[in-house]
């Protein structure tokens, strides 16, 4: 079984989405031209795509697509909130499987990326081979709620950091006071706010502290992307029913699905994890005993890895 990221690769074609005449979508294809599709949907929403998240699919097997969704990475504008919201992406998802003449694909996702892997399976199951998940987040009042005002518990001194430029006297919720913040057009308000924002994410991701994750929040656009849209999404309920992901859940029940979830993941709690298992037959779950949210983390990338391995067969 390989438990470790495959080598570094390059795309072999990249492209850009123009869906609207103000966003441009990029994505890239790497691995097998000719091989089983898959699609990374990455985190956030915000949090764009890296080179190492081609690693985790085998380059002779699989033709790999990645790309930066509405707003993020090399998608431009960068942290654009028009025009930008659950249903316009899984409309770009569907126009690139499109264009690239791919019948169905594998969908592997994490986080907010496992969130945009069920709604778009539901809208499109026949478009759909199979579901790897990760860190997984079902959209839900409380789980939102339990990112404002709950990770603290865990991570006091970063909450203290993300509460701190709140008052008594702000009329806002912590929501809604990050978010205006976020939304101000003067770079001396936002970039702060999405830096305090990220951070906090970034600090609460990981079963042990990892400084350099949290110093790549310094760039002023990575950040902004991250904190912006995480908050826009965050005061739209991600642009779902309440409820949503596990009522329709019936649309893709006959899908093989794994999912892969770091026990200590405060970012995203086992809890909805567990509840998806269960609602699902059929599904794995793989419970990573020493791993939190973050994909990177030595349990998750084996198990992620494993799980690639295995839909090999689909």
């Amino acid at each position: 079984m390989v438990q470790d990221l495959y080598p570094p690769l390059e795309p072999f074609a990249t492209g850009h989405l123009e869906p609207d005449g103000l966003h441009h979508v990029y994505f890239e294809q790497c691995g097998n031209p000719e091989g089983q599709p898959v699609l990374f949907l990455h985190g956030g929403p915000g949090a764009g795509c890296a080179p190492v998240h081609r690693r985790y699919f085998d380059p002779a097997h699989y033709h790999i697509v990645l790309l930066d969704q509405r707003g993020c990475g090399r998608s431009t504008p960068n942290g654009e909130l028009t025009r930008n919201d659950t249903w316009q992406i899984i409309g770009d998802l569907e126009a690139i499987r499109k264009r690239l003449g791919l019948e169905k694909w594998v969908l592997f996702g994490g986080s907010w990326g496992s969130t945009l892997a069920l709604a778009y399976a539901q809208a499109h199951p026949d478009r759909i081979k199979g579901l790897i998940l990760r860190g997984v987040f079902l959209a839900t009042h409380d789980e939102i709620d339990w990112f404002m005002h709950h990770m603290g518990r865990f991570f006091p001194e970063a909450f203290e950091e993300f509460f701190s430029p709140f008052t008594e006297s702000d009329s806002d919720n912590l929501l809604d006071f990050h978010h205006r913040r976020l939304i101000d057009p003067d770079p001396e308000v936002h970039i702060p706010a999405a830096r305090l924002w990220s951070a906090f994410e970034v600090k609460c991701s990981t079963l042990i502290p990892n400084p350099e994750a949290v110093a790549q929040m310094d760039d002023p656009d990575t950040a902004l992307s991250l904190a912006r849209l995480e908050a826009e999404y965050f005061r739209h309920g991600m642009f779902l029913e309440e409820g949503q992901l596990l009522a329709d859940l019936h649309k893709i029940s006959h899908l093989p699905a794994i999912i892969v979830q770091g026990r200590y993941d405060v970012i995203c709690p086992p809890q909805a994890a567990y509840r998806l298992h269960k609602d699902w037959p059929g599904s794995e779950l793989m419970m990573i005993p020493d791993a939190g949210h973050s994909a990177s983390e030595p349990g998750i990338v084996k198990g992620l890895v494993s799980a690639t391995e295995t839909f090999k067969s689909l």
